[in-house]
């Protein structure tokens, strides 16, 4: 037998529920800084201009007996159209023969564990009392922040800013049903961060919208939309005022603006990288000092969040008999 199960968006938005991805994407950065992964950093190719970019992201989890590699375009100039900015697919490999289990739509999952990496993070460095969550930006991952950060810390207030404050207001809308929460609109960065005790920013903003002097102590910062060397969502300031956290040190820095725009302008060091979100969750380094620390998270992506993503998928898709079987290929043949 030599099927591959073929997944779509849809089955991935009813087969990752936000709570079982937050457990897994943790399982696996803790696997990764146990030695029990493989991580490379992910070749992109650039369109002329800059209009659009294919990333390619290889990764091996040993826990899952899985290689894989999630493919995925990056268009932001898909704002406002039909189309998501971040289109692809997961394709997981046995790791005993490289026989293809499983396409999988990389549009969800993209989605889903990007907030989870959040979450986790989320859970490892902000205090534990914090309530109060500000979301920069109003696209897919502001939504799916939302959704995720009330998994591990008890939010009652929820302030979205955008620079769109119609597409502010209709997320807030498409999220008031959500219990216990009270989700507003506010008219500006300063206002969404002001007292704030989580603040996510998920915009695809190539200058600064979060600045230094902006931070308070205790604050917990999830840096999220800018990935590539050229954008960056904090200033130097920012950066400096922050104990930095990470998914992967290599990547930051070789890809991650923020970080890297910081270090041009002399504000930050390769050392101001205190340690890796897996190292958190794997015990072997403390994250928050003290309830005064400013902490960030500085997220990237790792495609070995997107295959324990995937692998979860995949296993509920089989166990619920959903997906389409197709056979590609592989058999050997006399």
């Amino acid at each position: 037998m030599n099927e591959t199960l073929i997944l779509g968006q849809q089955d991935v938005k009813e087969l990752l529920p936000m709570e079982g991805c937050i457990q897994v994407v943790r399982e696996a950065l803790g696997a990764l800084a146990g030695g029990q992964g493989i991580q490379p950093l992910r070749p992109v190719m650039w369109l002329p201009e800059r209009v659009g970019a294919l990333g390619m992201m290889p990764g091996y989890l040993s826990s899952i007996d899985t290689i894989g590699i999630k493919t995925v375009t990056v268009f932001a100039g898909n704002a406002g159209t039909e189309y998501d900015s971040h289109q692809g697919t997961v394709m997981l490999f046995d790791s005993a023969n490289g026989r293809l289990k499983a396409i999988i739509d990389a549009t969800e999952i993209t989605t889903i564990r990007t907030a989870a990496a959040s979450a986790v993070a989320t859970d490892v460095l902000s205090r534990t009392d914090s309530s109060v969550l500000a979301i920069l930006g109003s696209g897919v991952q502001a939504g799916s922040h939302i959704d995720a950060i009330p998994h591990v810390r008890p939010v009652g207030e929820v302030r979205i800013w955008s620079r769109n404050p119609e597409n502010a207001t209709a997320l807030a809308d498409r999220k008031r049903h959500l219990e216990g929460r009270d989700i507003r609109v506010v008219a500006s960065v300063e206002e969404a961060v002001a007292g704030a005790d989580i603040v996510c920013t998920t915009t695809a903003s190539r200058e600064p919208i979060l600045l230094g002097s902006m931070l308070e102590s205790g604050m917990h910062i999830n840096a999220v939309g800018s990935s590539v060397p050229f954008a960056r969502e904090l200033d130097s300031e920012a950066m400096a005022r922050c104990r930095l956290f990470v998914d992967r040190a290599e990547s930051t820095r070789n890809e991650s603006g923020d970080f890297l725009m910081a270090r041009d302008e002399g504000s930050v060091t390769d050392d101001d990288i205190v340690a890796e979100i897996g190292d958190l969750v794997a015990g072997s380094t403390s994250g928050r000092a003290g309830p005064e620390d400013i902490t960030l998270f500085k997220s990237l992506g790792l495609a070995v969040e997107d295959l324990a993503a995937a692998d979860l998928v995949y296993r509920n898709a089989v166990e619920a008999g959903r997906g389409q079987a197709i056979e590609i290929g592989g058999l050997r043949h006399e």
